[in-house]
């Protein structure tokens, strides 16, 4: 699965990442010796034993390698206006096409829909927010586009694999 940090097919392991290599280590001790060793070396070497993804660590930057320049309009108008609620609809209307069509080039374009797309924009300048500023969730919620706390918080956990406040916690500068 995309973002997982250990893969295995058969008896063949992988890890992604530079540091994931300690996960795997982890893993392969809890697998062959039992987790209660694999517990004792994580606390031991001070390892987040159970991380299964690096969604935390993603940051991303957009699917731009595309020749779709009425799309690369829609991402770049996306990106600069991610707290505005703009429709598919108006989007539509700027590339003169209809929805159904932007939709379709859209994810030929970019592999997102352009919901999941602005999604990803709005977490990723909310990321940006936590860990740089002091605002309280619901000030970075409105910041990015959200209005309602639910829908904010499910986003970025399905985005991130964490909760905002959880997000903020293992990254925010500690200026």
């Amino acid at each position: 699965m995309e973002g997982d940090i250990i893969s295995e097919n058969g008896r063949i392991y992988s890890s992604g990442g530079a540091n994931s290599l300690w996960n795997l280590l982890l893993y392969l001790l809890e697998k062959y010796a039992g987790r209660d060793l694999a517990i004792q070396a994580a606390k031991f070497f001070a390892i987040d034993l159970d991380r299964k993804s690096q969604s935390p660590f993603t940051i991303f930057t957009g699917q731009k390698r595309h020749n779709d320049q009425d799309i690369l309009m829609i991402q770049q108008y996306i990106e600069n206006n991610y707290a505005l609620k703009t429709t598919i609809d108006e989007l539509a209307g700027m590339t003169s096409t209809s929805r159904r069509s932007l939709e379709r080039r859209f994810k030929n374009a970019t592999n997102n829909t352009v919901v999941a797309y602005l999604q990803r924009v709005r977490i990723e300048a909310a990321k940006s927010i936590l860990e740089l500023s002091r605002k309280n969730v619901n000030e970075v919620m409105y910041e990015v586009g959200y209005s309602d706390v639910k829908a904010f918080r499910d986003v970025f956990k399905k985005i991130t694999g964490l909760t905002p406040i959880e997000y903020r916690s293992k990254y925010a500068s500690r200026n």
